[in-house]
């Protein structure tokens, strides 16, 4: 069974900003500033992603930067998750929900956030101790009326939509009350037009991402 820290250090963690940056990176010499520009945005709780050869050494370097909290999100499995520990990550976030993954985890006592899309994945979740989840992939899962549908049964649990979400609908899906943050790629875009990566306007993106629902 989960401890019950973990529960509640994953709800603090959720609860800190409405939007959880979901990072990918290229470049390890962009992780200090990008971290930098979206905790001054007020985003703190940066997931960076372990699609690319530089998230491991991108979480190491954006836990440098003050104020920021790191974690590693793509986790798919203990090798994985013994990878993302190594570099640092306060917490672990995964697109699907596995036994022997979340049970590492709790043994590791990480905050853990797995992935679900359906009634079966809660269910097993539950019967690990865990209550938090991420609602992944939130848009092509049937969008807020699945959620919604899924919450119902299930009213103890807390979720973080993740997915197809932007500015154009963030805000519907923090007006339901089960939803305590959302992850969202839009705010940590790495691409421009002109070549250069702009944290000025990062940093205003992530400004406005954290006064949503307020």
């Amino acid at each position: 069974m989960n401890t019950p820290s973990t529960t509640q250090d994953i709800g603090a963690l959720m609860r800190a900003a409405p939007v959880i940056p979901v990072i990918v990176i290229d470049d390890v010499k962009q992780a200090v500033p990008l971290a930098e520009a979206l905790v001054k945005g007020g985003l703190p709780v940066l997931e960076v992603t372990l699609r690319t050869d530089a998230a491991l050494d991108a979480i190491a370097a954006m836990k440098t930067v003050e104020g920021a909290i790191v974690g590693a999100g793509t986790v798919t499995g203990q090798a994985d998750l013994a990878a993302a520990l190594d570099a640092g990550s306060e917490f672990i976030v995964s697109p699907g929900l596995t036994e022997p993954l979340a049970k590492a985890a709790i043994r590791e006592g990480v905050p853990f956030l797995p992935g679900v899309s359906s009634a079966g994945d809660i269910m097993r979740g539950l019967d690990l101790g865990l209550d938090h989840f991420k609602f992944f992939p939130a848009m092509a899962s049937g969008g807020l009326p699945a959620l919604k549908a899924l919450a119902a049964p299930f009213h103890a649990c807390k979720f973080c939509p993740t997915g197809g979400i932007g500015p154009d609908n963030v805000e519907e899906w923090l007006a339901f009350d089960p939803v305590l943050c959302v992850g969202g790629s839009w705010v940590a875009s790495l691409t421009s037009a002109a070549g250069s990566v702009d944290y000025i306007a990062i940093a205003e993106t992530a400004r406005r991402a954290s006064m949503l629902g307020k």
